[in-house]
């Protein structure tokens, strides 16, 4: 089976690392708004850093963040933010983690204005990477024109997470809901 070029130069303990994420997340369409949140969470603290280090912490976050639960993360008070700059099992960062409380609470506002992150996501599609960066700039902090990209493309909205060869590529294609254009991720 021929994975994409990642993979193929990955020794095996590191292989295994991500051979999950991208055989069964990268590229997928996500339909529930908490892990929508976790996975912009999680690329925000990549910033600067390797995926790597961002899966081997994957779970730490989750415990840290309350599981991503947006309405919990949104409601952190300035207790909370302390607890996160203190925990050694994540990435201590203050503008990373003010991100993450901020960001929730524009999410829970996209939630009441449009039903869901996702309804939210899906109004704005398709837009080029640069049409998506600067409404993600507007709307979100800390999300950068890399940010969004590695977002929008782990989540399917951007084409490049796997290349054609890779088997994944195909069910990717298959996973997209039937209005997306998919032409704009061949």
């Amino acid at each position: 089976m021929s994975y994409c070029s990642l993979l193929d130069h990955l020794t095996d303990d590191r292989k295994n690392l991500h051979k999950t994420y991208h055989d069964q997340h990268y590229g997928f369409p996500i339909h529930d708004d908490n892990e929508l949140f976790c996975r912009l969470v999680l690329e925000i603290n990549q910033a600067g850093l390797s995926w790597e280090t961002i899966l081997k912490k994957q779970e730490n976050f989750r415990k840290a963040y309350s599981n991503f639960n947006i309405k919990k993360v949104a409601e952190y008070k300035e207790a909370d933010r302390k607890r996160l700059l203190s925990d050694p099992s994540i990435i201590r960062n203050r503008l990373k983690i003010n991100a993450a409380i901020e960001n929730a609470k524009t999410i829970l506002q996209l939630q009441k204005e449009f039903g869901s992150f996702e309804k939210w996501l899906n109004q704005q599609y398709p837009k080029t990477k640069d049409e998506w960066v600067k409404l993600f700039k507007k709307t979100f902090r800390f999300t950068g024109g890399e940010i969004v990209n590695e977002f929008l493309m782990s989540i399917g909205f951007l084409k490049g997470a796997h290349k054609k060869r890779c088997p994944i590529y195909h069910k990717i294609i298959q996973a997209k809901p039937k209005w997306a254009n998919t032409k704009n991720l061949k």
